[in-house]
């Protein structure tokens, strides 16, 4: 059974960094997809970044591009996103979720079978 486990978030200024992490567990991961999506109030769930597990490629939205970096540590089986440059627009509750490759549309949330359980990052101005 896969889990996700989030941590990481946390209150900062406007122009700070944070850096999430999700913990991956219950299976090899090579021919997944691990991506961010966030949630902020009175939103919808929105795509972030994803990186493929096996080769390392990664996506990302055009509201992060430059600022945030998606990572992974096949070690650790972990992925992390960097936050540089955050914005109060940026606040949200930010989860992780992963899916087969080839697996549909990358930025739908119904496409992301497995999801943890979200993690609070707030962007004070």
């Amino acid at each position: 059974q896969v889990q996700l486990v989030e941590s990481g978030g946390g209150l900062v200024q406007a122009g700070g960094s944070l850096r999430l992490s999700c913990a991956a567990s219950g299976r090899t991961f090579n021919s997944y997809i691990m991506a961010w999506f966030r949630q902020g109030p009175g939103k919808e769930r929105e795509f972030v970044s994803h990186i493929h597990w096996s080769d390392g490629s990664t996506y990302y939205a055009d509201s992060v591009k430059g600022r945030f970096t998606i990572s992974r540590d096949n070690a650790k089986n972990t992925v992390y996103l960097q936050m540089n440059s955050l914005k109060p627009e940026d606040t949200a509750v930010y989860y992780c979720a992963a899916r087969l490759m080839y697996s549909g549309t990358y930025y739908l949330v119904r496409n992301y079978p497995y999801w943890g359980q979200g993690t609070q990052v707030t962007v004070s101005s």
